[in-house]
């Protein structure tokens, strides 16, 4: 089964690619912002992932109720190896808007 994991956007990553990195239970991954390009998501706000994709925003209550769900469903550790499969393995340290990198 394949559910959708609620996440906190935490950095826009800048260049040509509409992508941010989101928190997850500790865990930080790339997503990729496209899809809400009609509305984009800012920093601190959530999103519904599916496979690396924000899906939607939702609320902070949204999700935590999200949350609660899949641990009701026993799904919080599947959830969690598809979010390390997002992967930062070409992170050098965060990228601010205007394309400097600082430690």
């Amino acid at each position: 089964m394949c559910l959708a994991i609620p996440g906190k956007i935490i950095e826009l990553v800048a260049g040509p690619n509409l992508v941010g990195v989101v928190e997850v239970t500790g865990v930080r991954r790339k997503v990729q912002l496209g899809l809400l390009e009609d509305d984009m998501p800012k920093i601190g706000d959530w999103v519904l992932i599916h496979v690396g994709f924000a899906m939607s925003k939702i609320s902070e209550q949204d999700a935590a109720e999200q949350m609660r769900l899949l641990t009701a469903l026993g799904e919080v550790e599947q959830v969690m190896e598809e979010v390390r499969g997002y992967g930062l393995e070409d992170r050098a340290g965060p990228i601010p808007l205007n394309g400097t990198r600082y430690s």
